[in-house]
């Protein structure tokens, strides 16, 4: 397994534990902190492993924050 693969599962394991712990805004600003690191760590994933590999992991991580990609979509949609 290489490098950006353990990263990406190391990122996926603590989203999960900060979605169990108690939060006051939604667990926005800990969505906003995961993107920001997760970008990076899939930009890496995609370059060492492939395009594919990248693509798997780009829809864990969607799996993981689908709120914040549920609102992308609907902003989307009305800016179109």
């Amino acid at each position: 397994m290489t490098l950006s693969l353990v990263l990406a599962c190391l990122w996926a394991v603590a989203a999960n534990l900060l979605a169990m712990l108690p939060s006051r805004d939604n667990h926005w600003r800990r969505a906003y902190a995961l993107i920001a690191v997760g970008v990076p760590i899939l930009g890496y994933v995609t370059w060492q492993n492939g395009p594919w590999v990248g693509l798997m992991v780009l829809a864990a991580g969607m799996s993981v924050l689908r709120w914040p990609v549920i609102y992308l979509g609907r902003w989307l949609r009305r800016r179109l």
